[in-house]
């Protein structure tokens, strides 16, 4: 049975990103565009484990730097959802058009 090449993770990453742009320019709401940022993050770590497994063999220090994009990543999303949480309780609405509270 034929294991997947190289090829096919990047293709795979490469629709992961297009979901994850689609995702951030068609949504106006504030939860569904940080979901599709941490599928675009997603996407970029599946290129570095992917290349790092072809081009080094897969050993245990390669994976470091995906996870450090993992933690990132949640970091990012712990601070987005305060500032999420703090905007809905000022404005009871969360659509990036009507809301210019931040731009004062």
């Amino acid at each position: 049975m034929n294991s997947p090449g190289l090829e096919h993770y990047l293709i795979f990453a490469a629709l992961l990103f297009c979901i994850g742009l689609y995702g951030i320019v068609t949504r106006r709401n504030l939860i569904g565009m940080l979901m599709s940022v941490e599928i675009i993050l997603n996407a970029a770590a599946l290129n570095f484990v992917a290349f790092h497994r072809f081009k080094f063999g897969g050993d245990v220090a390669g994976a470091m730097f995906p996870l450090f994009i993992i933690a990132i990543a949640a970091a990012e999303a712990a601070v987005a959802l305060a500032i999420i949480l703090a905007l809905f309780r000022r404005k009871r609405n969360l659509d990036v058009l009507s809301d210019n509270l931040l731009k004062n």
